[in-house]
């Protein structure tokens, strides 16, 4: 585990202030909200690629085709 030191400016460390009023401490506080940021990015990241997958007219067209070629294989 590694140290990290930051400078927070006034609105930063009254966001911390607000994360930490139920007794949680700092660090617990920063560790969840860097967390929480990376989940958020990775998961806009995968939106963003859902979306343009979407707007793929070639990758629309090969989705069409294996769900038409999976449906000769159902069972009923």
């Amino acid at each position: 585990m590694s140290t990290i030191t930051i400078r927070a400016d006034e609105e930063t460390e009254r966001a911390l202030n607000e994360l930490t009023e139920d007794g949680v401490d700092r660090s617990a506080a920063i560790r969840e909200a860097i967390q929480e940021a990376a989940q958020r990015r990775r998961a806009h990241k995968l939106r963003a690629e859902a979306e343009a997958l979407a707007a793929d007219p070639d990758d629309r067209a090969e989705a069409a085709a294996v769900l038409t070629d999976m449906e000769s294989l159902r069972a009923w």
